[in-house]
């Protein structure tokens, strides 16, 4: 069996592995049936349907594709570093880490952080640009979440807010 399309093949088999993981996860909890779902159902079938379109992606790309294999990549190093670290600042900031004692900054530090952040990982980076989106997701985060679905947990810093 020849690999005809390298990126096609590991991005099924990535949907095929995450999928799997999810359809197995929900089988910790109760499934249910069609007419009365549990916590469990729609996440198995999400699975299922992910590993499923994983499956046919992957063999799509052993029978279709360019005949030099369509080779993968280097990877971007750069942006999953930065990716990453701005989602752990995110989750840190947000509520801090007691045992480290680190305080929680709230809300709308923690998505300023992310995006400043997150932003060091483009190719360009312009830093009006960069706080504009932050002020404009943090203002818009505020809304959709404290005010309108009236979510409880830290807006500000504990130090402010007391």
């Amino acid at each position: 069996m020849k690999i005809k399309s390298q990126k096609d093949f590991f991005a099924g088999l990535m949907y095929l592995a995450v999928g799997g993981a999810f359809a197995i996860g929900a089988t910790e909890y109760n499934i249910g049936t069609g007419a009365r779902m549990g916590p469990g159902y729609f996440p198995l079938i999400l699975g299922v349907i992910l590993a499923f379109i994983g499956l046919v992606i992957a063999f799509k790309a052993t029978v279709k594709g360019p005949d030099d294999g369509d080779p993968i990549g280097k990877w971007a190093w750069k942006q999953v570093f930065f990716i990453l670290a701005a989602n752990f600042a995110f989750g840190i900031l947000l509520v801090g880490v007691p045992a480290l004692g680190i305080p929680g900054l709230g809300l709308m530090v923690a998505i300023i952080a992310l995006v400043l952040i997150a932003s060091i990982a483009g190719y360009s980076f312009n830093l009006k640009e960069v706080i504009g989106l932050a002020l404009v997701l943090a203002v818009g985060s505020y809304v959709v979440f404290v005010w309108a679905l009236n979510l409880q947990f830290p807006v500000w810093p504990t130090f402010i807010t007391g």
